[in-house]
């Protein structure tokens, strides 16, 4: 545990000096995961399904807010859903335009949930975007991972209909229709909505108590919790839900937690302390608990300068020149001494 701790301090002095350079790579590495995602899910427009077209647009990402990010992604996927046909890219912008007017405008800050979502769906760990929200921000970041969970499921309709939707014999309607069923009577993806609400809920209700090892307990909590909302909706809604991958995204994303908790919260309940005082107004029970800190053993290093040898040099040879002439006191004879001194006067 102590070689942990030393190594998240470390971690934070690194990041702290360079927090400029390493912000930016973990957007670039974001932005790679995001466009790649939207080329992989969708990949009709072959101008942009390029890794160098992603890194590109990537690198743009490095330098510019998060919200950039969100923007260049769905304009991504307007021009894919272009390459299938006007009238699926029209569908597709008004979708998103909604999504932003109703949304997304009022919880800018928390648009990283937004980003953060397709790229959970693609390792096949969604539940950790509620999770990691939970914990990190608060509700507010219910509307930017839902809103998430329909752009993706929006996308994974296009890519199961699009040979329909490419057919010369549909109709414009029938497309447009195809396109509003596939999203209003997604079971699927309704479930999922209803279970990053309750999850995400509930870890922020639970990790923001005052008991020991709340944030584990909200971690697990928010677990299980995915695991049975997602198979009991299956059952009941005739949908099918692979149960070995709902129970592995929820220990995955338990694993997330337990980092995410070591390197923002990282306190030592062994040593909590509760205390009680009051004022004219008020009685105060406060629960201290210390964080959980490892104190650096601080190297001093001492600098021994050439002109300080060049000086202790020259007082040596000084006194190596100049020997001092001492008479033992029992060769000296005073009175002889003093009438040796009378005769030359």
């Amino acid at each position: 545990m102590t070689v942990l701790l030393e190594l998240k301090q470390k971690i934070k002095n690194f990041y702290s000096e360079h927090d400029m350079l390493l912000l930016s790579l973990l957007k670039f590495l974001l932005g790679v995961l995001l466009f790649q995602g939207i080329n992989h899910s969708l990949g009709f427009m072959k101008p942009l399904d390029n890794i160098f077209v992603v890194l590109i647009l990537a690198i743009v990402c490095a330098v510019l807010p998060i919200n950039a990010m969100t923007v260049i992604g769905c304009f991504m996927i307007i021009a894919h859903c272009y390459a299938i046909g006007l009238e699926v890219a029209g569908f597709a912008g008004l979708l998103i335009l909604v999504l932003f007017m109703l949304f997304l405008r009022f919880t800018s800050q928390d648009n990283l949930a937004l980003v953060l979502t397709p790229v959970a769906f693609s390792f096949k760990i969604p539940v950790a975007v509620p999770i990691s929200s939970g914990l990190l921000r608060g509700p507010a970041c219910t509307v930017p991972a839902c809103c998430g969970v329909i752009l993706y499921s929006f996308m994974k309709v296009v890519q199961e209909k699009s040979a329909v939707l490419q057919g010369k014999e549909t109709e414009m309607v029938q497309k447009l229709q195809l396109l509003l069923d596939g999203l209003m009577k997604n079971q699927e993806m309704w479930i999922t909505i209803v279970a990053f609400v309750i999850v995400l809920m509930a870890v922020y209700l639970i990790s923001r108590c005052s008991f020991d090892y709340s944030w584990r307990v909200a971690n697990a909590a928010g677990a299980v919790i995915y695991i049975v909302i997602m198979v009991l909706g299956g059952m009941f809604l005739n949908v099918d839900v692979n149960i070995l991958e709902v129970i592995l995204a929820a220990v995955f994303s338990v694993l997330i937690g337990l980092v995410i908790e070591f390197a923002v919260l990282g306190v030592d309940y062994s040593r909590s302390e509760h205390t009680q005082f009051e004022d004219d107004e008020y009685v105060y029970y406060v629960k201290a608990v210390p964080k959980s800190i490892v104190a650096q053993k601080e190297k001093s290093i001492k600098k021994i300068s050439s002109e300080f040898e060049h000086e202790k040099k020259n007082q040596e040879k000084q006194e190596e020149a100049t020997p001092v002439e001492r008479v033992r006191e029992e060769n000296f004879d005073f009175e002889k001494q003093l009438e040796e001194s009378l005769k030359d006067l």
